[in-house]
């Protein structure tokens, strides 16, 4: 989404920096993979992507400023943060990608899934920002830095793509029960209070 549609308010420049900037890690990260750059230039990148993301929002809440537009340009920034970061996998770490293809693919089978459905149900992707999406992003950051910076692979890589699909399940359950469309909707429990409401 463009930044101009955003129209934040002058209190809204700190959260819509942070996303910028977790946007503008995106083709550096790929920059680094791809000249084969690792350890802790790779790693303070994640590390800096994961603290704009918790910040960003928490700034949005506490000054008044989030709108429905910042919430969508944080999941997109997200998505495009992630999957350049996966592209990195792919050019450092291919045996991993291919270790861990089954479930990998299921998760890349689910994030289209959801995308497809909520574009068709709502007209646009949906930003929950659940509590599973946190517990995946914290866990996926961390093994990131692990394989990336130091390739480091294994259980933490593993653990991570399975919290991805239970969150991906969730999302797009969701997407299933809620009537319309909404944000910030922590749990699946949440989701069926509302529709019960």
């Amino acid at each position: 989404m463009p930044l101009l549609l955003l129209k934040p308010k002058p209190s809204a420049a700190v959260p819509l920096a942070l996303t910028t900037l977790r946007l503008l890690l995106a083709p550096l990260v790929l920059l680094l993979a791809y000249r084969h750059i690792r350890g802790l230039p790779i790693a303070l990148c994640v590390l800096a992507a994961l603290v704009s993301d918790y910040f960003d929002g928490m700034i949005a809440r506490r000054t008044g400023t989030v709108t429905i537009g910042l919430r969508r340009f944080d999941s997109i920034s997200d998505s495009i943060f992630y999957v350049s970061v996966l592209i990195a996998i792919w050019h450092l770490e291919r045996a991993v990608v291919f270790r861990f293809k089954w479930l990998l693919i299921p998760l890349l089978t689910m994030e289209v899934a959801r995308i497809v459905f909520e574009r068709t149900k709502f007209g646009h992707i949906s930003a929950y920002h659940m509590w599973s999406s946190k517990a995946w992003g914290l866990l996926l950051a961390i093994a990131t830095v692990a394989l990336l910076g130091y390739g480091i692979g294994g259980k933490l890589v593993a653990a991570a793509l399975i919290v991805g699909i239970i969150n991906e399940v969730e999302g797009l359950a969701i997407s299933v029960i809620l009537p319309t469309a909404r944000h910030d909707v922590p749990t699946i429990l949440h989701a069926a209070r509302i529709r019960r409401a």
